[in-house]
């Protein structure tokens, strides 16, 4: 299936896209190419294929719902370009505030 420049128009207008001349070309190749691309998959074989029902049957697996702090302080403060505090374990920040 081929569209032309009218019916690029048309579509246009129905989808209240206000398209001017210069871009129905552009824009009837790209529609074209949606196109063969969804007549590429129409050739594909599904007989025998389940279809899916959805995904809000299946069941996920349950975890211990624990709180932790990662146990990677150094690695998260490893590009702080100044620490403070006991260790050094806090990001220093300019004063916002004055």
């Amino acid at each position: 299936m081929s569209l032309d420049a009218d019916t690029i128009r048309r579509i246009a207008m129905l989808a209240r896209i206000r398209v001017g001349e210069d871009e129905v070309a552009k824009l009837q190749g790209e529609l074209n190419g949606i196109l063969a691309w969804i007549e590429q998959l129409n050739e594909v074989d599904t007989d025998g294929v389940t279809p899916l029902s959805g995904a809000s049957r299946l069941a996920l697996r349950m975890r211990e719902d624990a709180v932790t702090d990662g146990d990677i302080r150094d690695k998260v403060l490893a590009n702080a370009p100044e620490r403070i505090g006991p260790d050094g374990a806090f990001f220093a920040v300019p004063k916002v505030v004055e």
